[in-house]
């Protein structure tokens, strides 16, 4: 996802060797995570693709099937690996994760403290964010999560950006040696403000914190303990909702409101001179999906007060 290797960082001009993990598309809601290994096959309804095949090919390639179907091969970038990712607990989105990011002020080089690994979608962007030169230490209560999240990490090439830890920030808060040398922390726990006396000693002076609650009840809870060491305390709600684009015909119907037919289907005739012309001009519609992400949860932000 970020190689140490700065000549495989850019994606557009590497091509894909044994033991690469790619993404492979086949519309933007249904993509795999696959891992590419010599005489293996990958197996859609579209037919069956040889590993062989993929194998120096650059990334974004179109690749077919022995049917003759097609998938396209990307590279794993965090935001793809979000949509592809073993969900071992609820994850934060793509909306979310750059919220956190500008709002943290993450930027190359910082040191940044999480607790709440869980599936590792928000760490996986983190890590970009502060490669090459910062560092993630994020911290889980349940030793197989960290696990699996570890293997995740590693699988994607960001071992050296991410050191995951088995600790119960809630009731031991963080580790002594990060004493006041972090520039950001982010927490998703259940009883975040447990946690908060803890992450006021490790941040830097002027540091930011974030804290991730689904309910509103835990927020209230959070910016009360927020208000002996920290200032600047807002709370936000990211909602997004996407629209589809899509050619169709209208028509009025009988109240004088426009009606939304099915997709428009071009029809062609000859004009008087011979000319091949559409029958009539498709409308261009664009329509909210039926299907949107809703409440994920409420994002509470903080800055260190100074002494």
């Amino acid at each position: 996802m970020f190689p140490s290797d700065p000549s495989k960082r850019n994606s557009f001009q590497r091509r894909i060797c044994d033991g690469d993990l790619v993404i492979v598309y086949e519309r933007h809601d249904n993509m795999k995570a696959i891992k590419v290994k010599v005489g293996s096959d990958f197996q859609n309804r579209y037919g069956v693709f040889k590993h062989s095949d993929w194998i120096g090919k650059p990334f974004g390639s179109k690749v077919f099937s022995n049917k003759g179907g097609f998938v396209h091969l990307l590279f794993p970038t965090p935001e793809l690996w979000t949509l592809v990712l073993s969900h071992r607990t609820q994850i934060l989105y793509l909306a979310d994760i750059s919220f956190v990011i500008s709002y943290l002020e993450i930027v190359p080089g910082c040191v940044v403290l999480e607790s709440g690994t869980g599936s590792g979608s928000l760490t996986t962007s983190l890590a970009r964010a502060v490669a090459p030169s910062g560092h993630v230490y994020t911290f889980d209560f349940h030793e197989q999560r960290a696990a699996l999240a570890r293997e995740d990490f590693i699988m994607n090439g960001l071992e050296s950006f991410i050191t995951v830890s088995v600790r119960d920030i809630q009731g031991e808060g963080f580790p002594d040696e990060f004493c006041r040398v972090v520039d950001s922390v982010f927490l998703d726990l259940p009883q975040p403000w447990l946690a908060l006396p803890s992450a006021a000693r490790m941040l830097k002076q002027d540091g930011v914190l974030c804290s991730f609650s689904p309910c509103i009840e835990q927020v209230q809870r959070s910016c009360e303990t927020l208000r002996h060491n920290f200032t600047d305390v807002r709370t936000f709600e990211v909602l997004l909702r996407m629209y589809e684009i899509r050619e169709g015909r209208m028509e009025v119907g009988r109240n004088g409101v426009p009606m939304v037919l099915k997709p428009h289907k071009k029809r062609q005739h000859l004009s008087s001179e011979g000319e091949c012309e559409d029958e009539e001009r498709p409308t261009i519609m664009a329509k909210p999906c039926n299907e949107a992400r809703g409440h994920t949860g409420y994002l509470t932000f903080a800055r260190l007060a100074c002494t």
